[in-house]
Formats: structure tokens, sequence, C-alpha cells
């Protein structure tokens, strides 16, 4: 199971590549591209957040969560660029002071805001395991299922009846004088061992319905679990999205140093494009958050205007299946296995009952006949005495061909839901052996985005930087490299999230927590 939790802030790679910028832009004595680099307004929507950078710390936080920390690591590293250039910090206060002195706007500065409490995993499914109406209803249909083994164990209801003889002269006369009226007092008797057969059939089709409300419950559970991944996919992207038009800032800011010193202000407008880029690709992002949010909010059937946030980490790092054991798990805990066991123990159930069906059934009765001697009496000796009957009758399993042909339907029935549980056990290998090669892949590619890929894209990206400051490199290199990095990170949370659903439905498969 995937446990997750929030984490606290952890510092960024932005305002590294801030200080390495500023100095650059200090040593090479553009002091209106350092003026303007450390008054970037940043906007209060989009507060500063941190990169996906060290491998051995699991992914960053989300948008919305950890602001305090974040902001506080942006003011840090702000902190860290005045005090490698105490002139260029004061310059910049007294701008600030010189631009509130004359009424004009003043940079946007980061302001720690308290975030909401994200909802937690666990609790969102326990929610949607006590409220969806498709596990209610699955509930139901086990308790219908309980209140058919009374009703199968039971035995047939008596039967009364009365004949009489309205016309005296017509009525059935015996010597003891003429009958009025003849009660009868009937009940079927099966074969003893048959109620118990009917019983054990009625017990095994309440374990196939307890299968389906598990199998709706892991059901549902996965379908929470993709949800919650799919928003916070969403929302790392764009929390990448967000940073990296940070950097974009930076970049436009470097570009403008250079053209300053006879650069091409080509070199600008396309530094823009790429922010309108991420203002393009933020509008699908959003997109696709409402839609995860939307799904997520009908499985736990909350209201219209629930916004349900994720957590800052999947924590995945160490998930590591092994097939084996997931074998082992799910052949005694799948639901749908499980489903199919208590379907043969039913048929099995079944064949014996139809087994029986070659002994005969009873039946038993009392009669009272009620007797007058004072009317159309027959008889000389008449005395009026009424009378008690008992009858006792028995059925005759003659009809073997019928008999026969119940056994082997039984009998067919029991083959082919072990053959098809067979086939389930099958396919179920099949399943987790794919499963589970999906998420080593996931796993390796993880640990080399983290470990290698990225680490090494930024330095290349801050070298590629300076060259570009310093004219060994044009402006297609540097975004070149920079669109490297975001695709690395988009990659980095994608593979993350293929990964957490990739174990939940490992876990479906499995049937076990």
């Amino acid at each position: 199971m995937i446990e997750t939790r929030p984490s606290p802030g952890k510092p960024t790679a932005i305002a590294k590549r801030r200080a390495l910028l500023l100095c650059i832009l200090l040593a090479s004595g553009c002091h209106a591209g350092s003026e303007r680099f450390a008054s970037t307004p940043i906007s209060a929507s989009q507060p500063k957040k941190p990169t996906i950078k060290a491998p051995a710390r699991p992914l960053v936080s989300l948008v919305g969560f950890r602001e305090d920390d974040q902001s506080k690591g942006g003011e840090s590293g702000r902190v860290g660029v005045g005090e490698n250039n105490d002139t260029n910090s004061i310059d910049s206060k007294m701008a600030i002071s010189d631009l509130r002195a004359a009424n004009l706007p003043t940079p946007l500065l980061p302001i720690s805001v308290t975030s909401p409490r994200p909802d937690l995993l666990p609790e969102l499914i326990a929610t949607a395991l006590s409220t969806h109406p498709s596990i209610a209803a699955a509930r139901q249909r086990v308790a219908a299922a309980q209140h058919r083994i009374p009703q199968a164990t039971a035995l047939e209801d008596p039967m009364v009846g009365n004949t009489f003889w309205p016309i005296h002269d017509q009525a059935l006369q015996t010597a003891g004088g003429r009958v009025a009226h003849q009660f009868a007092l009937t009940q079927k008797l099966p074969w003893p061992a048959k109620l118990d057969a009917r019983g054990a059939v009625a017990a095994r089709e309440v374990q196939v319905a307890l299968a389906e409300i598990a199998d709706k419950e892991s059901e549902i559970v996965e379908a929470v679990r993709l949800a919650y991944y799919e928003l916070w996919l969403a929302s790392e992207l764009i929390r990448i999205v967000d940073d990296n038009n940070e950097l974009v800032q930076d970049l436009i800011t470097v570009a403008e140093a250079r053209y300053k010193t006879g650069g091409s202000q080509q070199d600008i407008l396309r530094a823009e494009l790429e922010g309108d880029r991420l203002a393009q690709q933020l509008i699908s992002l959003r997109r696709q958050q409402e839609q995860a949010r939307a799904d997520l909010g009908t499985l736990v059937r909350m209201p219209l205007d629930y916004m349900p946030t994720a957590v800052t980490d999947l924590d995945v790092d160490e998930a590591v299946p092994q097939l084996d054991l997931l074998v082992a798990q799910a052949e005694r805990c799948n639901p749908t296995l499980r489903g199919l066991a208590a379907e043969i123990a039913r048929d099995r159930a079944k064949e014996s009952l139809a087994c029986l069906q070659q002994y005969p059934d009873f039946q038993l009765g009392l009669g009272y006949s009620i007797i007058s001697d004072n009317q159309d009496v027959i008889s000389p000796v008449a005395n009026g005495h009424d009378n008690i009957n008992f009858t006792v009758g028995v059925t005759l399993p003659i009809w073997r061909d019928k008999i026969n042909a119940g056994v082997s339907e039984a009998a067919h029935n029991r083959s082919s839901t072990t053959l098809r549980q067979e086939a389930e056990r099958d396919r179920l290998r099949g399943t987790l052996r794919r499963q589970v090669a999906s998420a080593y892949a996931a796993i390796e590619q993880h640990k080399l985005f983290r470990e290698r890929l990225i680490p090494r894209t930024e330095q290349t990206l801050e070298i590629t930087t300076a060259d570009y400051q310093g004219k060994k490199a044009d402006f297609t290199d540097l975004i070149a490299t920079y669109r490297e990095l975001l695709s690395l990170q988009v990659q980095v949370a994608r593979t993350e999230a293929t990964l957490a659903s990739t174990l939940a439905g490992i876990e479906r498969t499995v049937g076990c927590q």
C-alpha cells in the first residue's frame, strides 16, 4: 500500500541559478540587469515553489502547500544574493523606496500564506467505502442472499382441505351415518438430506455475494487512488510550470542584459515566447486538475464545490514489488478467485442435491369426518360417530432419465466454474507479471531521472547560461537546454504518478492490503 504524507519544504534550484545569474551579470558590469534581477516581481497568485532536484529526496510539494516554508526558502535565496553583493542589495532597497515615494507600484514580495490541510488518501478511501452506492447495493444483495437460507431449509406450507356435500340425498353414506364434512390436513416432507443440501446451496450463494462486495470495494479503492494520483500529477505539473515560468523570467533578464551589450532583440522575443507556451500549458493542466477533482469528488460523494487537494509526496521510492509473493497473495485474497471458489462449492452442493432426487419424498395427512344420523340416513345401524383417519404418501422417482440429466447438468456447471477459476488464475498471474515489470521499469526510470539526468541538465543549463552571457554560446543552445530540463521534470512527475497507479493496479489485482 502506498502511503501519502506531506513533506517539509525543500530548497529550490532556482535560487541557486538566480544567484549564479546575478554573479554573472555583476561580473560583466551590467548593473541595470542585476537591479532588474534582484527586484523581479513575483506574483502573489504564484508563490515561489521548489523544483525537482535532489536524488535522495522524494518529489517536491504541490502548489498551495508548505508555502510558508517555501517563501522562507525564496527569501533565503534573495538574502544570499544580497550577501554576495551588498551594493546591489542597497540599490534594490533604494529603488523600492523611490517607487514608494513617487506613489508608483512596487514589486510584489513573497507573502507567507497558511495553506489548507491536504486531503489524505486513506481518509478519502474510507469515505468512499462507507458512502458509495454501488458498495451499499452489493451489501444489500448479501442481505437478500442471507434471507434465502431460511426459505430454502423450510418445509412447504401444509395443506388444509374440506370436502362437503350440500345436498343430503346425494351425500356419502356409511354404516355409521351420512358424511357431512370431510376435513384433511396434509404436509409434504422431503427426504431428510434434501433440506440440508438446499441450505448449503443458499449459504454458498451468500459467499458469492460477499466476494462481489470485496470486488466492488477493491474497484472503488482503485478508482479513488487513480483519481487522487491524477489530481497529484496535475497539481505537480502546475507547480513545475510555475517554477519554469520564473526561470523564463530569468532568461528574459539575461537576454535583455545581453541585448544592452550588443546582443539581438530576437533572443528577448524568443524568451517571452517560451513564457507564452508555459501559459498555454498551464490552461490545459488546470483543466486536467479540475477534471481529476470532479472524478474524486464523485467517488467520495461530495458537493459540487468540493475542491480536494493532494499531499506533496506519494512516497513510492521504496516500493519494490515481489512477483512470487504477489502471486501467492492473489491466489489467497483476490475477490474474483474467492467468488469462483464459492461458486464451485455452490455447484457441488447443487450436484449433491441433484443426486438426492433419486430418493422419494413423503406426504403425511390427517383426516376428520363429521358423521350425521338425523336426516336421510340409509343405514339402520347409524350411530353418528365421527371418523379420524391418517394418510401416508410417497413419491416414486422412477423417471431415471430426468434424474440423471439433472445430475449431469450440475456436474457440467461445476466443471465449467472450475475451468473459469483456472483461467482467471492464469490471467491474474499474467497481469501481475506485466504490472510488476511496469513497476520495476518506472522505478528505474525515476531513479535515473532523479540521480543523473536532472542534476546534469541543471548543471548544463547553468554552464550554458554563463557561456551565453560571456558570448560563447547562442540563445538557441540556452533555450534547448531549458526545454530539456522542463521535459525531464515533467517526465519525473509522470513517472512517479505512473508508478503509483501501477502499484494501485497491483493492489487491486492481489486483493490484499
